[in-house]
């Protein structure tokens, strides 16, 4: 694609109809018991809405990285070892190559087939289906909203595309042909695909983050949980806690520049919390009693 335009914007304008996701051939299933799939299914898999707000997202992370790559930056987007989400530091650019890194589950490829599986029984997760899923799943695949036209037009700036996800590395050419059939190119391991267990950090990313930032000067990263951006977020905090450190600065000033999220309120560590966590005392209401104003 150019990127003449006004700069960019020629690689921003990605018909929203081309964006929708496509669902490879799959293998014939029984049809789903009686009653709707969970809301949060509801509206990442089938939602014009999770649709949109997904191609929002890669249009502007491509915006994004298209000025970084026409003003080399001093510093990637990674953390380096000792940062705190109070004082954050970043690894050097140097002179390496641009790459943008990508969890893949719910980030660039939906897991259409497994969450189906996961609907049709309501036995939550599993780890020997997961498992199976990661071995077999690849014909029931499909490119989140707007991610393999986005991920194209980077590899077209001159970016290296690499997908770190807590993936077995003992599935390593399963998730590589996976993520070629949802339409996201072509995928190494140890090059352009990193895995659970390529360290010894196991599934936490850190460790792989800093590895690429080795070889690379990491200008974005897209996640769909906070995990993707960095393990501090991890740490075991109250649910109120966690979720006021990302909008406090200058963490708050990394999201859609440098740092971008995809929806996902169909599994992980954003779903938590009980009514005391989410509902703060002095933001409650019920309607007045009948004869009160």
């Amino acid at each position: 694609m150019s990127i003449r335009m006004r700069g960019f914007s020629a690689l921003l304008l990605v018909p929203l109809a081309a964006c929708a996701t496509t669902t490879p051939p799959a293998a014939t299933v029984a049809a789903p018991s009686a009653g709707n799939p969970p809301a949060g299914m509801q509206y990442l898999y089938g939602s014009g809405e999770g649709a949109a707000i997904s191609v929002q997202a890669w249009h502007g992370l491509l915006a994004y990285v298209a000025t970084k790559v026409k003003a080399r930056p001093a510093d990637s987007v990674v953390l380096a070892k000792g940062s705190t989400l109070a004082a954050p530091k970043f690894l050097p650019c140097g002179d390496k190559p641009f790459a943008a890194v990508f969890d893949v589950d719910e980030t660039v490829m939906l897991n259409t087939g497994y969450e189906y599986h996961d609907a049709r029984t309501g036995k939550g997760f599993d780890a020997a289906a997961w498992d199976a899923w990661e071995k077999t799943g690849e014909g029931a695949v499909g490119p989140v909203p707007g991610a393999d036209h986005v991920l194209e037009a980077l590899r077209n700036l001159g970016v290296t595309v690499i997908f770190n996800t807590n993936r077995s590395a003992a599935n390593a050419d399963a998730t590589a042909r996976a993520i070629k059939a949802a339409g996201l190119g072509d995928a190494v391991h140890g090059q352009t695909l990193y895995l659970s267990g390529d360290d010894a950090m196991g599934s936490r990313k850190d460790g792989r983050r800093w590895t690429i930032s080795g070889k690379y000067c990491v200008i974005a990263m897209g996640g769909d949980q906070l995990g993707d951006f960095s393990d501090l977020f991890n740490a075991d905090q109250p649910v109120p806690a966690r979720r006021a450190a990302t909008m406090q600065l200058p963490i708050a000033g990394l999201w859609g520049n440098g740092w971008f999220v995809l929806p996902n309120p169909v599994y992980g560590s954003g779903l938590k919390g009980g009514f005391d966590d989410i509902f703060p005392m002095d933001k409650r209401w019920a309607p007045p009693a009948i004869g009160e104003k």
